[in-house]
Formats: structure tokens, sequence, C-alpha cells
């Protein structure tokens, strides 16, 4: 059976004699490919351990640190709730991604180019293309403020430096795709130890912090819009590509009890990563909290509370609680800089690979889209210095809070067709509470940046013709984006999916112990876009 785009065969079976109970029917010695057990096992979730340390990046990126700070400089532990939340909203989402790869074979970007017109195929991967370059630019400048912090390196010459530094580590790839993952999982693990100790240095007050964790609430002015911020800051566009194509780069059986054992495992591993991002949410907010809300700040750390960014922080903390907290905090902001400027390549691949065809070489593609990142942030940073530096990661989470319903939507839409998901859609029930969950994202982002939009246009001190005209465009505009969103939603699917999975009695392949199994080979060509393959596979 062949069911691959790329021409690569997705099901090879034995006529032999040999058993296929517990053994992969495709017999490799290339130990780059992960290869799933066939066999009724909790070891096998190890196999899937991986993906969801890559996805959890995007949770705790440069871009979620700098909220994470405001929220808790100016509402000590009263937000916490908000993170908890939309962490659960986020594995249901990405569980979402998970199971849309696993069960058709195919990731969301291919999905969309087989499902949609050639025309709305192309702005969606436009669009697809500046979510990951506004993602990329906190992680630039967060980049630049650590090595300011730790060296003393001027941020734009930081700016400069971030290029090459993720360049050196996806030269990391040539030596597998689980040594890639192993770095990623050990760099996550290094952020959450800097933070867990900052927590033993800011000595958060236990019950407040799990007060603020299990009661809503939205005490004062702005609370509102910073808890919106949070939300919005949680859930990236580019992450649900990224988790869709990174299941792929498994080879699993391709049998009833396979695919779901694959889900099952899929989701509690990436319950497991996002579980770890949560807890580092949870700290930067109770340590920013703690320390700003400390009754011995002088009057220079109280102003810095008042509008705390990733640089003002590091300066906060050395003040208030020592030059060792700095450190800290520097070295957790290095690491999830680079770490997310690594996924953030592999979602641009996956996304240039499923809706255009098209697969550029990974230094290639991180250049490209390095380049596009570091040439606003470098001239913000020279012309505005750490201050201008900061204020374009905000403009960056709002973008990238605009190009949200155009990843969702789809994903929401394609989950839930039978067409493409066979006996494997989601239930009314899952459907009932995944549309709601993505309505509230999607209608808590729209109302973000209308409410910004219209603040834009009161308070100004321009000439009356040109708020006019910028209202006249920007109304416009959004009345543009309302339609398109419509479009996705009410379009109907057309496209059904060449199911991978197994759902009748007649695609069973029986040997002759009367054992069901039957192997997919992983995507060869998502696994050459994570890693180089030093031989040619041979297909048994």
């Amino acid at each position: 059976m062949m069911g691959s785009n790329s021409g690569q065969p997705q099901f090879i079976a034995s006529t032999g004699n040999r058993s296929f109970s517990n053994a992969p029917l495709i017999q490799n010695a290339d130990t780059n490919q992960i290869v799933v057990p066939d066999r009724k096992s909790w070891k096998n979730f190890f196999a899937y351990m991986g993906p969801g340390f890559l996805v959890s990046i995007a949770y705790i990126d440069p871009g979620n640190f700098e909220t994470d700070l405001q929220a808790g400089a100016q509402y000590k532990y009263g937000l916490l709730w908000i993170i908890l939340v939309a962490s659960c909203a986020a594995l249901v989402i990405q569980s979402l991604a998970a199971n849309l790869g696993v069960v058709t074979g195919k990731h969301l970007a291919e999905h969309c180019r087989t499902e949609y017109p050639r025309g709305p195929n192309f702005v969606l991967w436009v669009l697809a293309e500046i979510a990951i370059v506004a993602c990329d630019i906190p992680e630039v400048i967060g980049t630049a403020f650590a090595l300011n912090m730790l060296f003393n390196i001027p941020v734009w010459i930081g700016v400069l430096l971030t290029g090459l530094s993720t360049l050196v580590l996806l030269a990391l790839q040539q030596y597998g795709v689980r040594k890639l993952e192993f770095l990623i999982a050990f760099l996550v693990l290094t952020i959450a130890g800097c933070f867990f100790a900052e927590m033993n240095y800011a000595k958060p007050v236990a019950s407040e912090v799990l007060d603020g964790l299990f009661v809503p609430q939205l005490k004062g002015n702005g609370a509102t819009g910073l808890a919106i911020s949070l939300l919005g800051a949680m859930v990236m566009p580019h992450n649900l590509f990224l988790h869709s194509a990174l299941v792929l780069s498994r080879k699993i059986p391709r049998s009833v009890r396979g695919i779901k054992e694959a889900c099952r495992f899929y989701m509690i591993e990436s319950g497991f990563a996002l579980m770890v991002a949560f807890l580092i949410n949870i700290s930067v907010i109770s340590v920013s909290g703690a320390v700003c809300n400390s009754s011995n700040l002088n009057q220079e750390d109280q102003d810095s509370c008042e509008d705390l960014d990733l640089n003002k922080a590091s300066f906060l903390l050395r003040n208030v609680l020592g030059s060792w907290s700095s450190k800290l905090f520097a070295v957790a902001l290095l690491a999830s800089g680079q770490s997310s400027t690594i996924t953030g390549t592999y979602a641009g691949q996956y996304v240039m690979q499923g809706f255009l065809d098209l697969r550029l070489t990974p230094w290639i593609r991180n250049m490209l889209t390095r380049c596009l990142a570091i040439v606003p942030s470098l001239i913000v940073a020279i012309i505005g210095g750490s201050a201008g530096a900061g204020k374009l990661i905000i403009i960056a989470s709002m973008i990238l809070s605009f190009e949200l319903p155009f990843a969702l939507i789809p994903l929401l839409k394609f989950t839930s067709s039978k067409t493409k998901m066979g006996a494997y859609v989601n239930s009314i029930a899952v459907s009932a509470i995944t549309w709601i969950i993505g309505s509230l994202i999607m209608g808590i982002n729209i109302y973000y940046l209308m409410t910004n939009f219209i603040h834009l246009l009161l308070h100004n001190h321009w000439e009356l013709v040109a708020v006019v005209f910028l209202g006249i465009f920007g109304f416009s505009g959004v009345a543009i984006y309302l339609a398109a969103i419509a479009y996705l939603v009410f379009r109907p699917n057309k496209e059904a999916t060449h199911l991978l999975a197994l759902t009748s009695e007649n695609q069973h392949m029986v040997d002759d112990a009367g054992n069901t199994s039957m192997y997919c080979l992983p995507r060869e060509d998502i696994v050459s876009m994570q890693l180089p393959q030093r031989r040619q596979t041979e297909d048994i």
C-alpha cells in the first residue's frame, strides 16, 4: 500500500513466515529512525517522548517571560489562574494537532494545501510565515538581552550573534534526532532549574500563590488586558503546524490499537512537557510578584516594577536578591531563546514544505527566517535601545494573536471531520469543548486587538484627517479579517483523506500465528528535515 505524497512507501508487509508480534517489518540498522515496538507495553511510552518538549518551548519563550514578569509585578499572584486555564486549553489543542498527524500521516500544512484553493492556501502560507518571523523576534531580543546580562555585550551586537549561535546548535542535528530532542529537554529542564532556584531566593508565600492559582480574580485597572495578553501568549500558531509534523518522525504500528496507543501516549507526553512549562510560568510570575511587592524596594526598583521588561528584570533581581539571582535569570533566558529558535526553524521548514511542497536545507531556512527577524530587531535596538527592543516584543505578541485563527480553525475543522479522521474523528463532546476553547481564545485575541486599535485612535495627537483615514483603513482591515475567519469556519471540508489507519477487517494483515501487525515508515521528508541521513535506508 502506498500513501505518501513524496512517493515513499507508507506500508510494508512481509509475505514470509517470520513473526510479526514484537519486531518491526522494516529491519534497518539506521539508528536515526525511532521505531515503536509492535507490542502492548507501557515501555512504548519512551519511544514517543520528544516532540512534546520541542512543542513546550513555545510556552516558555522570551515573549512569555516578559508577559509573566509584568503580570507578577502589577498584580502579584492574582493572575496565576490564567496560566492554569491557558495550559489546560493548550494541552487539548496540542493533542488535536498530534492526533491529526498520527491518524492521517499528513501534517496540518499539508492538509491545508490539499483542502483549500490555491489563493486561500497561498494567503495561509504567507500568514504562517509572518507568524514564525513574529515568534522569532522575541527569541532574538531575549537572547541578546541574556548575552548583555552575562557578558556585557551591547544588545545590537547580541542581536547579530543570535544568528550564528543558532546555526551552531542546528549543526548538532548530524548526531540524530533523538539527541536533539534530549538537548531541547535538557534546555527546558535548565530553565526550570534556574527559576526554581529563583523561587528559593524570592521566597513567595505559598498560601498566596495557591490562592492566586485556584481563585479566579481580576482586580485593578488593566488586569483584564494583561490576562488577555497571557492567554494570547500561550497558544502559538506555528506550534500547531510543528506538533502535527513532529509526530510523523516515529515509525508506529498501523493497527487500531497502535493508532490509539500513539494518540494516548502523545497526549501523556505532551501533558508532562506542558506541565513543566506551566511550572516555569508559575515560577516567573511568583518571583516577579514576590520581588516587586517586597517592602524593602528603593525608589529606582519601584520604578522598574512599574514597567517591567526582560532587561529591567535582571537589574531588579540583582538589586533585590543578589548577583547570582540575576545570572540565573540570564542563563534561563539564554536557554529559552536558543531552544525557541531551533523549534521555530523546524516549524518554518514544515510550513514551507506543507503549503508549497518546497523544502530547503535547515541552515538556509534558518538564515532566511533569522534575517527577517534580525533586521527589525537590529534597527530598533540601535535606535531605541533596550526599551525599544522590549516594546518590539509586545508588538510581535500582538501579531501572533492576530495570526492564531488561521492555524487553529483549520485544525479544529480537520479533526472534527469524519472524511479526514475516519473512526478517529473527535467525539461530539470533544468537538464542542475544543470549539468553545478555540472560540474563546480567538474572541479574546480579537477583543484585545480591537481595544488596542480603538485606544490608539482615541488617545493620540494626530490631525483629525489622519485619525479619520486611519480609522477607515483600520476598520476595513478588521472587516476583511473577520470575513476571512468566517470563510474558514463555514467552508465545508471537500477533500477526503486517504486514511493510513486500519478501520476495517479487510485491511488487516495477519501472519501465521494470527498476529495483526502493520508498520508505517516514518515520513522520510519529515525525518530528513530534522537531520541529514548519513546513509541510505533500505526497505526490506
